[in-house]
């Protein structure tokens, strides 16, 4: 008996995504080095779930700094996605170019059944979100859309609880805050700089590099459901710094009886992403990856705890993406990484935009 019951729990073992020994592992090339979050992939510890077998960046100069400086050959570089399929093709890209790069990435990776993660947000407007969209419809391959926010055990567990036993009543405020003392005061890479402060290349300034942060979440915590309307004020308060695109944004969305606040900014004091959530009875703070906090009713007082980080592979978004090509998770629509929810997401910042430039509330149709 004991034997059999060994060799039952190890079988069950094997079928759970805990872990990378069932397959091999996923190949994936990375588009793009300019946006700074590359860093995330190129300098990942090995876990045994993906391969890296191609980096595409026509800037030889920055491949050779960015290779060189995580230990990786340059025998992995490739000026262009042709070079790079003529000789390999990979089950998996990553994009880390700028928002507007990431239409030509769908358009070339969809037809060959590529599947593709582009670094938030999922598009530079709806024109180009709903062309990737059919690419990938058509094509069969998903496009997820990663946020560093995603792989956050607090925004888990405040999802957990306002949409299981629900301790603080009716949704009523979501306060999200996201940003930093501004990309230049921080000192981003010459090549990021160049096109996050570019409106054609990055469709906006703060309110599209940390709006969008606010977007998903909101949009995912609201199971999907579109806001009734946005209301936006986008403000350059270092116009000397950013003179093309906004430094500061607040957008206000409005739910039948729920509002999300979404505070966007390169003028924080510190970086910050964290968020409130507030019910009719209590409340739930998501402080960072793992500080959570919490005041329900009846309580004298806020509790604090530190949270575990998520289990593999829901803790990093390069295991999630091989566990989805692996057909080991299934995306649901309005997921944080799904195309239904940073569909939204796109529509959301279209509007917030067209408010700011408006002054009027926009309703969303």
């Amino acid at each position: 008996m004991k034997l059999l019951f060994s060799f039952l729990f190890f079988t069950l073992c094997l079928n759970v995504p805990g872990s990378a020994q069932d397959n091999a592992p996923v190949k994936i090339a990375v588009v793009g080095l300019t946006h700074s979050h590359v860093h995330w992939i190129l300098g990942r510890e090995d876990k045994g779930d993906i391969s890296m077998v191609g980096v595409v960046e026509p800037n030889k100069d920055l491949a050779e700094r960015f290779l060189g400086q995580h230990g990786l050959s340059m025998d992995l570089w490739y000026p262009d996605m042709e070079s790079l399929f003529a000789v390999t093709l990979p089950d998996g890209v990553t994009a880390f170019g700028s928002i507007y790069e990431h239409l030509e990435v769908v358009q070339v990776c969809a037809p060959k059944g590529i599947h593709v993660m582009v670094e938030k947000p999922l598009a530079i407007s709806t024109e180009h979100a709903k062309e990737m969209q059919a690419l990938a419809e058509r094509y069969g391959i998903h496009l997820l859309t990663n946020y560093e926010t995603t792989w956050y055990s607090t925004n888990h567990k405040v999802f957990e609880q306002i949409h299981g036993e629900n301790p603080i009543g009716p949704l009523r405020r979501v306060v999200i805050n996201d940003g930093h003392e501004g990309p230049k005061e921080i000192g981003v890479n010459k090549e990021f700089l160049d096109w996050l402060t570019d409106p054609a290349q990055n469709g906006g300034g703060a309110v599209i590099d940390f709006g969008c942060y606010g977007a998903n979440l909101m949009t995912w915590l609201m199971k999907g459901e579109r806001p009734l309307s946005v209301t936006a004020e986008l403000k350059q308060i270092k116009p000397e710094i950013y003179p093309e695109v906004d430094d500061d944004a607040t957008l206000l969305l409005q739910y039948p009886e729920t509002k999300g606040v979404i505070q966007a900014s390169w003028n924080w004091p510190f970086s910050r992403k964290d968020m409130e959530v507030y019910g009719a009875t209590g409340y739930l703070i998501a402080k960072n990856n793992l500080e959570f906090a919490s005041r329900l009713a009846g309580d004298k007082e806020e509790t604090t705890e530190i949270l575990e980080k998520r289990p593999y592979p829901y803790d990093d978004p390069f295991s999630f993406f091989a566990a989805v090509i692996n057909e080991e998770i299934n995306v649901e629509p309005f997921d944080l990484s799904s195309l239904e929810n940073n569909m939204i997401v796109v529509e959301i910042l279209e509007a917030a935009i067209q408010s700011a430039e408006s002054g009027e509330r926009v309703m969303l149709e």
